[in-house]
């Protein structure tokens, strides 16, 4: 089982908030951030994909984290996105993460260009040497077009600010090579893979459904922690119908927990374009996957249920 987990093990990947007009959000991002800290995530990742990166500029990805770090950054990490497609300009928010208050950085591949591996790895080596936050990859092939290849990631693991790895490249037995070949902190970023990559050493995950239901995927790790691989498989299963709904319908992870969260009365705010509200029918389904979810008893007792009455049947 892996020894070290550098940004706590239950990380949820936050939606940016925007108010109805499109601005952000930083109060509401106050009080989300709060709220999921307080249900269960140890560690919080800004301005990734779920953070709808593309469409923020710079000086809102560093309002933003000075914000969460303002309300939760003695308690949980806070780990900023800072991946483009441009070496430079990722450098550049790199240093500007640091300077906002940010515990670590999340780097993705650089994307639209493709470079081959020797590339990749430059790249990755000059985020990391440009600033002095510890590196968490992003391997995510069917958003950026690039691997990042077993081999590659082996190199990379020897830079001692590149911890960790948030892996969506659906690929059980490069990631179970690399964790057992290296000291990388894995993160699951593929929800139906939590309890897989955990099994063959993972670190933990950072989520984009732990926006909505942060108890529910901790406590997958929690039983898998104690020995109980039993009860670690039912709760995964029971997670696996809201993760559908979310991650597997056909809309983009924002859309569907933008929807679910402006659902459930929390901070979320419209998506920015390219991307266009979830529908009536597809929010209703949300919410009943949701509301399925916290009858099993996963959602925190103590927190009545949001009034939902305007989605009921």
């Amino acid at each position: 089982m892996p020894t070290s987990h550098p940004f706590g093990r239950a990380l949820c990947a936050m939606v940016t908030p925007f108010t109805d007009d499109g601005a952000l959000d930083t109060g509401g991002a106050r009080k989300l951030a709060a709220l999921l800290v307080d249900e269960g995530c140890d560690g919080l990742v800004l301005s990734g994909t779920t953070g709808e990166s593309p469409t923020t500029t710079d000086a809102e990805k560093s309002a933003l984290i000075r914000a969460v770090v303002e309300a939760v950054g003695d308690r949980v990490p806070v780990v900023a996105g800072v991946g483009t497609a441009d070496t430079r300009h990722s450098v550049a928010l790199a240093r500007a993460a640091e300077e906002a208050g940010a515990a670590g950085v999340l780097a993705v591949t650089p994307y639209y260009s493709r470079p081959p591996q020797p590339a990749v790895e430059a790249h990755f080596r000059r985020i990391a040497d440009g600033c002095g936050l510890p590196v968490m990859l992003y391997d995510i092939p069917g958003r950026t077009g690039t691997r990042i290849e077993p081999d590659t990631m082996l190199r990379l693991a020897g830079h001692p600010r590149i911890v960790a790895v948030k892996d969506c490249a659906y690929d059980l037995m490069g990631s179970a090579r690399v964790i057992a070949e290296s000291d990388l902190a894995y993160y699951s970023g593929c929800e139906e893979l939590n309890l897989p990559l955990r099994a063959v050493g993972g670190a933990g995950f950072v989520s984009t459904v732990a926006n909505v239901a942060a108890g529910p995927l901790r406590e997958i790790l929690d039983a898998h922690e104690a020995g109980d691989n039993a009860r670690a498989l039912r709760l995964h299963q029971r997670t696996l119908p809201l993760v559908r709904e979310m991650m597997a319908a056909g809309l983009p992870g924002t859309v569907t927990a933008k929807a679910l969260l402006g659902a459930l009365g929390r901070p979320a705010g419209p998506v920015r374009e390219p991307l266009q509200a979830a529908d009536t029918p597809t929010t209703e389904r949300l919410v009943a996957a949701w509301k399925r979810l916290a009858a099993d008893g996963r959602e925190p007792a103590s927190r009545p249920l949001p009034d939902l009455s305007p989605f009921n049947s």
